[in-house]
């Protein structure tokens, strides 16, 4: 071979090689397919527009195809009740809800969603969960079963009633028929509350027919948003928690399947949500109260309001006997409450 017919052939071959060398990673890449999860939310549609879509609909964008999370509201795959199971079994891959009514078999279940007066205010779940220790509660926790890794908690809104009828006194809470969560439902009882449970997108329709007398759910932002408040005409401002205390959930194998930067990617999108609805929350409470124009506010005198308080506080020292870390759990709780009220305004008033 000549000399220079061999240089023009060396020099095709070269380049041909660099080209595969340049278009490798893109292929490769291509070739992979996108990971799909399925997540259903406790939040009807109109409250999962806030409470979890945005960071859901920032997490899809950022993971520019290698992965995608398709969002389902409350009931639409499975019943909430169910929800834990379904994780579990892998029928959905993850969940935004609390640990209680979606009944995880956890003994600290009793303390997610609205433990009665654990909380006054937004920013005590976050700073009970990071840094008094409850975060790594709910690991050693979760780490005892099957199927489902707890991955974080945040705030939500207080727990108030609202009803079609006026609350001005504790003798007003006999004989209410209002839609509320497990531990919840069973506190109020003792002040005669009958609590009733039912799909979530059911309820609006259920207080108009007068079947149920009202929600004692969430706080009035959420009343407001998912159309309680056209059905319910007073508000009772005396909550019986100051937040709800809700995670996040993930199968387990899907979970550890996952590659590392996805699950940093996803545990940054999970603190978007939190933050979100710190604001959002904070802002609506005062705004609908002040501004809402559909319900009347009615407050049961503090000093009588006292009585319910108290009872919840007995209600801590009996879940403190149902086992070690559920008495640590409350001991965490008794210690944070001593630290707020003595750090004063703005902590306790």
């Amino acid at each position: 071979m000549k000399r220079r017919e061999f240089i023009k052939k060396a020099g095709v071959g070269a380049a041909a090689v660099a080209a595969t060398a340049v278009n490798a990673p893109y292929v490769i890449s291509a070739q992979k397919s996108t990971i799909k999860w399925r997540l259903q939310t406790y939040a009807g549609s109109a409250l999962a527009e806030h409470v979890i879509k945005p960071s859901i609909d920032a997490f899809n964008k950022a993971a520019n195809g290698e992965m995608v999370i398709e969002l389902y509201n409350a009931d639409q795959l499975v019943p909430q009740g169910e929800l834990f199971r379904a994780i579990a079994k892998g029928t959905i891959d993850a969940a935004q809800s609390d640990d209680d009514s979606m009944a995880a078999p956890v003994d600290v279940a009793i303390f997610a969603a609205y433990f009665p007066f654990a909380s006054r205010y937004s920013l005590d779940v976050p700073a009970l969960w990071h840094w008094l220790g409850l975060n790594k509660i709910w690991e050693e926790a979760y780490a005892e079963v099957k199927g489902v890794t707890w991955l974080s908690t945040g705030a939500w809104d207080p727990c108030n009633f609202s009803t079609s009828k006026p609350i001005k006194s504790i003798k007003d809470l006999k004989g209410l028929r209002v839609y509320t969560f497990p531990t919840g439902g069973k506190f109020l009882q003792q002040f005669g509350v009958i609590p009733m449970s039912l799909p979530y997108s059911d309820v609006q329709m259920a207080i108009q027919t007068g079947e149920l007398d009202g929600v004692c759910w969430s706080g009035i932002t959420e009343v407001y948003t998912v159309g309680w408040a056209d059905v319910c005409k007073y508000y009772l401002t005396n909550p019986i928690s100051g937040a709800w205390a809700g995670s996040y959930f993930a199968n387990t194998d899907k979970w550890n399947a996952l590659p590392e930067h996805l699950k940093t990617l996803f545990r940054l999108c999970m603190d978007s949500s939190h933050y979100y609805r710190q604001h959002w929350y904070w802002y609506g409470e005062a705004n609908y109260r002040t501004k809402g124009g559909k319900m009347q506010l009615t407050t049961i005198p503090q000093e009588e309001w006292k009585q319910v308080e108290d009872a919840a506080y007995k209600l801590w020292d009996e879940v403190a006997t149902k086992s070690p870390r559920n008495a640590k759990v409350v001991a965490i709780l008794k210690e944070y409450t001593k630290t707020m009220e003595a750090a004063g305004p703005p902590y306790r008033y």
